[in-house]
């Protein structure tokens, strides 16, 4: 169900984080699915369980599991709207970037340079 690209500068719980998140907006995960336990998926993957644990955290965070005790750990939403998926990249973006306290104008000025670089004018 998961896999981890070792060879990738993307950390692993991120890579977690992605692959649920697409499970959700290709139809692969519905409200409902149970995900695998922490210890059992860091099990599979052959990856620490807090790697998994801080994936589940950060999909808590973002509406898209929920953990219901020794129940389980569950989808909760459904598809995302690009919309929505892009609000929430730009909160967490601001989290990471607050940080720093980067003047207003830099932060934009490297969005900007990102999308330019992508072809997202």
């Amino acid at each position: 169900m998961f896999t981890i690209d070792r060879e990738s500068a993307q950390p692993t719980y991120e890579q977690i984080c992605d692959q649920v998140a697409e499970g959700v907006r290709a139809g692969d995960f519905v409200v409902g699915s149970k995900l695998p336990t922490v210890r059992g998926l860091a099990a599979d993957l052959r990856i620490a369980p807090g790697t998994v644990a801080k994936a589940y955290t950060e999909l808590e965070r973002s509406g898209l599991i929920v953990t219901r005790g020794r129940a389980g750990t569950f989808i909760c939403a459904g598809q995302d709207t690009a919309a929505e998926e892009l609000e929430r990249a730009a909160r967490e973006l601001v989290v990471r970037v607050r940080r720093w306290n980067p003047a207003r104008a830099d932060v934009l000025a490297v969005v900007e340079q990102a999308l330019k670089q992508d072809g997202i004018n």
